[in-house]
Order: C-alpha cells, then sequence, then structure tokens
C-alpha cells in the first residue's frame, strides 16, 4: 500500500481585493436614502445611541465646533494619562457656557416636541373599513335566521380584497433548491368551488345550500358586484332595472366581452344585429361598471412624494438648487457623554463600549453632511446639463447618462447611482424622480444632433394625438411618420413605447362610428 505524503510549502500570492470599510457602508446607505427615511434613521439612532443629541436652532448664538475625535486611531496615554480626555478637557473648558445654555434650550424644545407628537397622535384618522367588515355590517341588519347569517358569513370569508369568491393558498414560486424548504411561497387567491365552501363549514351543509346563501343573500350585499365567481358574473350583477341598454349590455357581457376589448364592432354587429348606436352605447355603459368592485373598501395608504431637493429660478436667470431638510433632525456629539468617556474611573470594557458608540455616532454625522454635499453637487450637475428641460418643457428633455454626471463630480458611477435613487426634485415644471433627467437617445438624421428617447415618445404621443381616428396610424405607419421627421426608430420600439404609454393598437383605437 502506497503512503500519503503531507507537505507544507509557503507561498507569495499577489491579489486586488476591495474591501468597504464600515464607515463606507454606511455612508453609502445614508446617501441612498430618501428624505423621509433619513429623518426615521436619525430619529432612530438619537434614541439608540447615548453620544448623539439633537442640535437646536439658537438664533444668532455661535455654534461651537465639532469634536475632532478620530474614532480609528488607537487610544494614546502619557504621564499625565490619556491624551483623548486633555483634547476633551479643553473642549470642555472653552464651551462650558454654551453647552449650559444649549442644554437649557434643548430641554425647552424636546419638551415641546413632545406636546406636538401627542397632538398628532391624538389627531390620526381611525382605521378605514374593510370589505369584510363592510359586509358583515350588513348581514347584522338583514332579516335572517341565525343559521342563515352563519352561512352567509362563512360565505363572505372567502371573498378576497377585490370582491370575487376565492380561495387564500400559497404558491411556491421557482427557488434555488437548497432555498426550496426555506420558501413560504406567496399568498394569493384561486377560484372556490362551492363543495369546498361546504366542506370547510362547521356543520353538514350541501353545496346547494351555499349556493342559495351565496345567490339570494351574499351577491345582494353592496357594492353591487361582490361574491362573483368570475368577471362576467361580477358584471351582470352590477346590471339594475334602471341599467341604459341593459339587454344589449347582457349580450355583451355574456357572448363579447373579447370582442369588445379588441375593438370587433363588426363582429359584434354581424352576431347580434344591434345598431351601430346600441352597440356604442352599451359599450360606454360597460366602461362605467366596476370589474374589481372589493377594492373600494381595500386598506390603501396614499403615498406622498416629498421632495429632496427644491430649483427655483433666481432673478438672473440661472438655477438654484437647495436642499429641503430643514425638518430633518440636525446631530452633533453630546457633551454630557463626551464628558463619561473621559472619566478617569472608567474600567476598559466600558470605556471600549462607549468607543465603539462615540465611534458610530461620529460615522454617521459625517455620512449625513456627506450625503448633502454629493446630493447638492450630483442635482447641480443634472439642472446644469438639463436647462432647456427647465426653460421649455420636458418635451426638451436631453439625453444623459449617469457616467456624465460621476466624471463632472468627480465621484464613482455608483455614487450617482444612490445619490439619485428614490429621490424628487421640485422644479418649476413640476415634481419629478431625479432618475427622471437620465436616459439615453439616438442622433436625428436631419439635424445631426442627439434626440433623447423621452423625446422620441412625445412625438409618438402627438402622431396620435392627431390621427384619423376613423383609419388610425398602424404601427408600420408609426414608423415612417418618426424616421421623416429624422427620429431613426424601429418598429419593435415604436411597439414598446406605446405599450409603456398604455396606447392600445391602431385596431382598438379606431372608432367605427366616423367609418
Amino acid at each position: 500500500m502506497s503512503g500519503i505524503g503531507m507537505r507544507m510549502d509557503l507561498h507569495t500570492r499577489l491579489d486586488q481585493k476591495m474591501i468597504l470599510a464600515p464607515r463606507m457602508i454606511q455612508s453609502m446607505e445614508i446617501l441612498q436614502l430618501p428624505i423621509v427615511d433619513l429623518q426615521a434613521k436619525i430619529e432612530k439612532e438619537l434614541q439608540e445611541n447615548p453620544f448623539l443629541e439633537q442640535k437646536e436652532h439658537l438664533g444668532d448664538q455661535d455654534t461651537p465646533p465639532e469634536a475632532e475625535f478620530n474614532p480609528d486611531a488607537p487610544l494614546k496615554h502619557d504621564e499625565t494619562g490619556d491624551l483623548e480626555f486633555s483634547r476633551l478637557e479643553a473642549l470642555n473648558r472653552d464651551w462650558d457656557d454654551h453647552f449650559n445654555e444649549e442644554h437649557r434650550v434643548s430641554r425647552a424644545a424636546l419638551e415641546e416636541e413632545g406636546d406636538r407628537k401627542l397632538d398628532a397622535m391624538a389627531n390620526m384618522p381611525d382605521r378605514p373599513q374593510s370589505l369584510q367588515d363592510y359586509l358583515a355590517e350588513q348581514l347584522g341588519e338583514m332579516e335572517l335566521t341565525d343559521d342563515q347569517r352563519r352561512l352567509a358569513k362563512h360565505v363572505c370569508s372567502f371573498i378576497d380584497r377585490t370582491g370575487y369568491l376565492g380561495a387564500r393558498v400559497r404558491v411556491k414560486e421557482k427557488v434555488r433548491e437548497r432555498d426550496k424548504d426555506d420558501d413560504p411561497g406567496r399568498e394569493t387567491f384561486r377560484p372556490v368551488s362551492l363543495a369546498e365552501i361546504a366542506q370547510t363549514y362547521d356543520e353538514p351543509v350541501s353545496p346547494e345550500q351555499v349556493e342559495d346563501a351565496l345567490v339570494h343573500v351574499v351577491q345582494k350585499l353592496d357594492p353591487p358586484g361582490v361574491g362573483a365567481r368570475d368577471l362576467k358574473e361580477c358584471l351582470l350583477l352590477q346590471i339594475t332595472p334602471d341599467t341604459p341598454h341593459r339587454e344589449a349590455l347582457r349580450v355583451l357581457i355574456r357572448d363579447h366581452l373579447e370582442d369588445v376589448g379588441y375593438n370587433r364592432i363588426p363582429v359584434i354587429q354581424k352576431s347580434t344585429k344591434f345598431d351601430l348606436a346600441t352597440i356604442r352605447e352599451a359599450i360606454e355603459q360597460l366602461h362605467r361598471l366596476d370589474p374589481k368592485p372589493g377594492l373600494k373598501y381595500a386598506d390603501t395608504e396614499t403615498h406622498y412624494v416629498v421632495p429632496d431637493i427644491v430649483v427655483e429660478r433666481t432673478d438672473s436667470g440661472d438655477y438654484e438648487a437647495r436642499l429641503i431638510d430643514d425638518w430633518v433632525p440636525t446631530v452633533r456629539i453630546s457633551k454630557r457623554y463626551l464628558e463619561l468617556y473621559k472619566s478617569k474611573g472608567l474600567d476598559e470594557a466600558a470605556r471600549e463600549r462607549l468607543r465603539k458608540s462615540l465611534q458610530s455616532a461620529q460615522w454617521l454625522v459625517s455620512a449625513v453632511e456627506q450625503r448633502r454635499n454629493t446630493l447638492l453637487k450630483v442635482t447641480k450637475a443634472i439642472i446644469n446639463h438639463q436647462r432647456a428641460f427647465l426653460d421649455s418643457g420636458p418635451e426638451h428633455i436631453q439625453p444623459l447618462k449617469m457616467q456624465q454626471i460621476a466624471d463632472q463630480v468627480k465621484v464613482h458611477v455608483t455614487t450617482v447611482s444612490r445619490a439619485v435613487d428614490d429621490k424628487w426634485i421640485q422644479t418649476p415644471r413640476g415634481v419629478f424622480p431625479l432618475k427622471r433627467f437620465f436616459g439615453g437617445g439616438k442622433k436625428n438624421d436631419q439635424t445631426h444632433e442627439d434626440v433623447a428617447y423621452e423625446v422620441m415618445k412625445q412625438k409618438l404621443m402627438e402622431l396620435i394625438g392627431d390621427e384619423d381616428k376613423a383609419n388610425p396610424l398602424s404601427d408600420e405607419e408609426l414608423v415612417a411618420r418618426l424616421n421623416e421627421a429624422g427620429y431613426p426608430v424601429a418598429r419593435r420600439t415604436v411597439t414598446k413605447y406605446r405599450k409603456m404609454l398604455n396606447i392600445p393598437s391602431s385596431r382598438q383605437r379606431k372608432d367605427w362610428s366616423r367609418v
């Protein structure tokens, strides 16, 4: 049997690695935060890190310089003790009166802020009524037996947020093999049979009894169309004796929904024998029906856009950018905890814990200031490039890549990407996401100037808006018109832009009443 040899060798190998320091990682995270999330981040750190305190505005009083503490440097000692203590002692001696005065002002400001928060909490609106709450409320007011009401409530429990009858199930997504067991899947709804509803009831009931509760109780509730098992049933349930053209409308829903979707009016006319005016009026009535009646009661959260930057035009005609962050807490290092840190009675373990908190506080203060500087520089570079947009409107936007701004500001392109991510800018032309100002383009064959893709979309909308509705332009004709205007686009590009703009095809845009 041959032996197994083991050998140990020393080798030298030269590798290139990019290692991000924790401080750099935090700076990038802070840079990427929109203004609302930045406020939440700072307020959270104010609660958790004792070395951070909110800096209050003190009118015309001078603000002392921040401590020039280097948290990355090792602590040094001399015959009299820690050199850092000497530096902090000088800071305390020079600014003692100011710190004491500011402490009194800060306390009053914090009490006032607490009163404002309590008032805001007292005026918060109640949770809006859900669809299930509304259905249960109506069932409580109906003249039903206890058994009928209990079964109807059971049926209502299978109604999803859109108002349809369905079963809540977990759907597994395609994931990596090693994550399959841990993947909970996503929750969704699927059509449910009357037999399944009957089987899950706590008393023996037949599918026929479930259907009776569904049709004669649940589907009579408000909003009209609730409890439907498919789109056709949902729309039919919304037709009342007072609905105009209800017979024609029923025919369209039962037999010609797809034809309506594709604007196949001649097919509908040939099949139903209805005149063109009746079909058109029935389609108009169909568009007034709600395909998802439950959504009006869904818990929807209103999202407000809070601009990070405002751009205003000056008297000289130039544009000036400034950050909107007056209401974001301004933080600094706490004097009280600096005194605790320099205390000579601390043991090494306590000193190390305080040092880490002080380091984290210093990093946050630095990262927030760096975010301000970077965001301002990037925004100023963008508005200088997009002057035509601000002067004349969105149709004059210029092609712009993030690398161009990165080169101008002298930062990495990923820094520009993080700076504009989820940030909004308020301009004289409206409020836009900062990413709105970036985009590619092509050279105009006639003017030989770069034209942004956004301008091509505007031209496409203009051509479709001016077309003959009795004979709308096909995608091929739109390509020809754009090429004639000097915009070199392919058919697939026009189709892509049309779908992005939610513009139907030429067949769907055709107005048969004008033919």
